[in-house]
């Protein structure tokens, strides 16, 4: 099947130069999954715990840690955890549905439950790639909030990219709904802020960020995404290119209308949106388009009042070079509930990341100071926290 859909797009490449040829075969191919082996399959028993829960949509989970935590993040004195979260399937007879993550929590003693932002890696990244490229551990030590790294599993996708094009994702399921679990499980377990509870990430890890942000909103008070393709559009590989290089004429209007149609009770979901205008990986339509889909998820709250549009100059020498970006910003109230930048020069890489790794670029504005300062400008009161709804909106109680 992989092979059969990559001949049939790479012909349609020949009239593009080489460079462009290769580039569209690699992206193509990276998004067809690798098979998971037959070994990464394991029979698990019933599992019990003492630990009070919230209403799940799933059995409930496991999170194991794997001997003592590691090593604090260099250089840092706070918790550098790793850990696997794992679900028994229905029934609690079938395969373990299984997920490794690590997170960091900062030194010092909590007088409040601490926030957290959930951080989701790109295509041929890990979460320790992740976070030593965004060097969210540095921000979250200065800041105060924990931040957790679900890992995809190189056995579920050779790229550890997340199939945020499949059909079942985009309707809240697959790794959306392990994930919205992973999260609640998290807070109870270290006894954070559920109303304070923040998801971002790049490329991939950006797409499958933005369901998971739509589809569960009651545990999500704001979203941050760079480099992210429209949402509600694909449902293959095939489809999934064609939105990250050509965007769509309408259908991403129709998506969001469609979630709205889905959720009547849908509360709204702040939104920073980044992205380069010299990205050839997911084109710079897409966030455009992205910002448009979010107006409409957020008109209730938007009002008619035009955004606020602001330009800063790119800076090329001192200690922090950045390149030159413009941002358009709707409030409510003072507030603000939709950010979309658009970063001249940037390609498909993390502005302001560390120097020398992948899909990192070292030159600002800083995409994590500019995620965490939107985010903490966001809660989700408690009175607005639903009951706990299936992806299609209706209610397990």
């Amino acid at each position: 099947m992989a092979k059969s859909l990559s001949s049939l797009w790479l012909k349609s490449f020949r009239r593009l130069g080489r460079a462009q040829q290769a580039q569209g075969r690699r992206l193509l191919l990276s998004l067809v999954p690798k098979p998971a082996r037959a070994s990464a399959v394991r029979r698990v028993k019933p599992v019990t715990t003492s630990q009070p829960s919230q209403p799940s949509r799933l059995t409930k989970p496991v999170s194991k840690p794997l001997a003592r935590p590691a090593a604090a993040a260099p250089g840092l004195p706070g918790s550098w955890q790793k850990a696997w979260f794992s679900v028994p399937a229905a029934g609690q007879l079938g395969p373990a549905r299984r997920m490794l993550y690590w997170l960091y929590l900062p030194a010092g003693e909590r007088l409040t439950p601490l926030p957290m932002v959930i951080m989701l890696h790109g295509c041929q990244q890990s979460a320790i790639d992740f976070a030593a490229s965004t060097r969210m551990n540095q921000l979250a030590e200065r800041k105060g909030f924990a931040v957790l790294y679900p890992q995809q599993s190189s056995a579920a996708d050779s790229h550890r990219c997340w199939h945020w094009y499949k059909r079942d994702t985009q309707q809240g399921g697959g790794d959306v709904q392990l994930l919205a679990e992973m999260i609640a499980h998290v807070q109870r377990r270290h006894g954070l802020d559920s109303t304070r509870t923040y998801i971002a990430g790049l490329s991939a890890g950006a797409a499958l960020a933005t369901l998971v942000a739509l589809h569960y909103p009651e545990r999500i008070a704001a979203l941050g995404v760079h480099s992210a393709p429209v949402f509600g559009t694909a449902d293959s590989p095939i489809s999934a290119y064609r939105a990250m290089q050509h965007g769509t004429r309408i259908a991403h209007i129709d998506a969001a209308h469609t979630l709205l149609q889905s959720q009547p009770q849908f509360p709204g979901m702040p939104a920073i949106i980044l992205h380069g205008d010299r990205d050839a990986v997911v084109r710079r339509i897409n966030g455009a388009q992205l910002a448009e889909q979010f107006k409409i998820v957020n008109a209730p709250y938007l009002g008619t009042a035009p955004p606020v549009l602001r330009s800063y100059v790119a800076r090329t020498g001192g200690r922090n070079p950045h390149h030159g970006y413009t941002s358009a910003s709707a409030y409510v109230g003072r507030k603000p509930h939709l950010v979309s930048c658009d970063i001249t020069g940037l390609g498909h890489a993390w502005s302001g990341g560390a120097d020398k790794l992948a899909f990192s670029a070292p030159e600002g504005p800083d995409a994590s100071l500019m995620m965490w300062t939107f985010f903490a400008r966001h809660r989700r009161p408690l009175a607005a926290q639903m009951p706990d709804l299936k992806p299609n909106g209706s209610s397990t109680q």
